[in-house]
Order: C-alpha cells, then structure tokens, then sequence
C-alpha cells in the first residue's frame, strides 16, 4: 500500500483577526478557539492516524519560526517556507513535489492550518475514506461540509450521482462549484439538499494531482519540473524557492484545477466544522450572559448586549449602553467595530502602517 502524508497550509494573514492576528503571528498560531494555536489543534487531529513525519507544513519565511514553535512534534524539514505567496494552486504543486520526493505512489491530503474540529474520530474516518477513494482510481476528491444555513461567506460543492461507497460513506461526483452566492442563491442550495460547503480539504494521489496540473496548468507545471530536475541534481530546496518560487503562475487550485478537472469527487463530513473566518465566528465557541454578551478575558457590561469582547489577562475591558460590538484589546491596539462590519477589518489593516501589521 502507497504511503499516506498530510500536508497542511499555513501561510495566511488572519488579517480579519487584527490586533491579535499579526503577519508573523496570524490565526492559525494563536488560540482563537480552544486552548491551543489552530495549527497546533490540526496536528493534534491527526494523532493515530498519520506519522509527524508524514505530516508537512506549508508556510511564508515570516511565520516560519512561529509554525515551528506551535509544532515542536514535526521534523524540521517538515515545515517548508514560501519566499513569497504564490496562492494554492504553486502551494499544491510544491508538496506534491515534496511528496513525491518521499514516494512517488503516495497520497497526500492538503488541509487548512485554521479550521476548529472537535469530532478527531469522526475527522480521521472521513479522511479514510477520502484516501480510499483517491487511491481507488485516479480521482481529486474534496470534503465538503453539509450546510447547516443559507451561509453566503462560503464557496459551495453541487454533487451529482453516486459514484463508490467506503466504509459506508457514499462518495459522490462533483457536477460544479459555485463561488459565494447571494442570500437567496444560498437558500435555494440548502433547500435542494445537493450542495456542501467547501471547506478547502482535498486528498490525491502524488500522480493524480501531477496530471491535473500538468493538463490544466502547464506554465505553473513547467516551472514546478524546473524546481523537481533541480532538487534530483543536489541543489538545496531552500535556494530552489529563493530562486524559482517567485516565478511561478499564482492562481488558486479551485480556479486552476478543481473546477475544470472531470474527476473530481466529494463526500460528506459526519464531523463538527467552523473555519472560524471573522471576530463573530468566536460567538459560537465561547459562553453568552443573558444579554448575549460574550467575552474573552476580562470584561463587565453595563446595560449592554450581543457584545464580543476580546482581551489580555490582567486587563479589564468596561462596555456601557452599547450593542453588537466588537472591542479587541491587544498590548499595542485596540479594535472597536461593529459585528455587522467585521468583514471590513481587513480593509482597515491594508491601510495600516507596516510595524502595526
């Protein structure tokens, strides 16, 4: 049986999470829900089911020593650093050539470095099945997430027929996705039943994703040969990037392969999943007071209500005669908005001054 490996990206800003997500220490390195980093959840999720050293991470050269402090498990040479953010399709391409260095036959899942999972048994047997329906036949397969609201800050999977079945889990063929609809678009989806979320989880076999990328991207795969010709000479990966890497085509995975490609699959998750996207999310995870207030640290409300209030041990935060807001307070900013304006962070921290990023 082919080897299996996980190669997980993280390599995102978390800018929708400033003041306490920085560039060097975004969200997937801090604890925004549960008690530990993101990425560090992640690994711990795959604990039995996957070797540290079958686990890669995929990171930038800023949160290279952060990724190797939240993951003192992994190999060193597990965590590979960008020089610069090429998007998914590059950060694809090269652990498909990281993987294929190890065993050419090999699978590999690409996972988010960011999404909270509480159900690891109910993770790893979809997963399972995910590898088992990659190494059936040359397929790309996602894992979508069965939408629980008509949620318009998510891409979508329309499933079509049943193509396999594993380990009781059916496995479908992928007719299209669709890019974030509209309210009603997004009703319509949920009401047919034939919709997933996409959760950006995908599993293929190292010569699977070779072939896709070579049909569908082929400036992106030339540039990925030159790299791998290079590595089989001797040259260092870490001069390869510096030198190669900046060269190659950005265009996310999604746009480049998955939705061109004919034999993409999806199946179901049967576990829990929030990707965690913006301040709101955490409303889910922490307890509410009976006025909707959520906080955490240290916070007192006054004749306020649906307030989330995030701040550093030590450090009391007071609200007084206010209403969906957001108020995050870190050792050098503080951030106030309002909860239906929270998408806009991100806008704000382009704005920003280079030492506040």
């Amino acid at each position: 049986m082919a080897e299996r490996f996980v190669v997980i990206m993280a390599g995102g800003k978390g800018e929708r999470f400033w003041p306490a997500s920085r560039l060097k220490r975004p969200k997937h390195l801090l604890p925004i829900v549960g008690d530990k980093p993101m990425l560090t959840q992640t690994v711990d999720r795959l604990e039995g089911f996957i070797e540290p050293e079958n686990i890669f991470v995929i990171t930038n050269v800023e949160q290279m020593e952060g990724v190797r402090e939240v993951c003192p498990s992994l190999p060193k040479e597990n965590i590979v650093a960008e020089p610069v953010g090429r998007d998914t399709a590059a950060a694809v391409g090269l652990a498909m050539l990281l993987i294929k260095q190890k065993d050419p036959e090999a699978s590999l899942a690409m996972l988010p470095a960011d999404a909270f999972i509480q159900d690891f048994a109910g993770f790893q047997k979809a997963l399972n099945v995910a590898f088992l329906a990659a190494e059936e036949c040359s397929r790309l397969v996602t894992i979508g997430i069965t939408p629980t609201e008509p949620a318009i800050g998510y891409g979508y999977i329309q499933k079509g027929e049943s193509v396999s079945e594993h380990k009781g889990v059916e496995v479908f063929k992928v007719v299209e996705f669709k890019e974030k609809p509209v309210l009603e678009t997004a009703k319509a989806y949920l009401e047919s039943g034939d919709y997933y979320w996409n959760a950006g989880m995908f599993v293929w076999s190292v010569q699977a994703i070779s072939n896709a990328l070579t049909q569908f991207t082929p400036e992106l795969m030339s540039g990925l040969i030159e790299i791998e010709n290079r590595l089989n000479e001797g040259v260092d990966l870490d001069r390869l990037l510096v030198e190669l890497y900046p060269n190659l085509e950005k265009i996310s995975i999604d746009f480049a392969v998955m939705e061109k490609a004919d034999n993409v699959v999806t199946l179901a998750a049967t576990f829990d999943w929030d990707d965690v996207g913006a301040w709101p999310a955490i409303e889910r995870h922490f307890p509410k007071d009976a006025n909707g207030n959520v906080a955490d640290g240290e916070a007192v409300f006054e004749a306020s209500s649906g307030n989330i209030v995030v701040g550093e041990k030590g450090h009391l935060l007071a609200l007084v005669g206010v209403e969906d807001l957001i108020v995050v307070h870190t050792k050098d900013a503080t951030l106030v908005c309002k909860k239906d304006e929270a998408q806009r962070i991100k806008d704000l921290v382009k704005g920003l001054e280079p030492d506040r990023v």
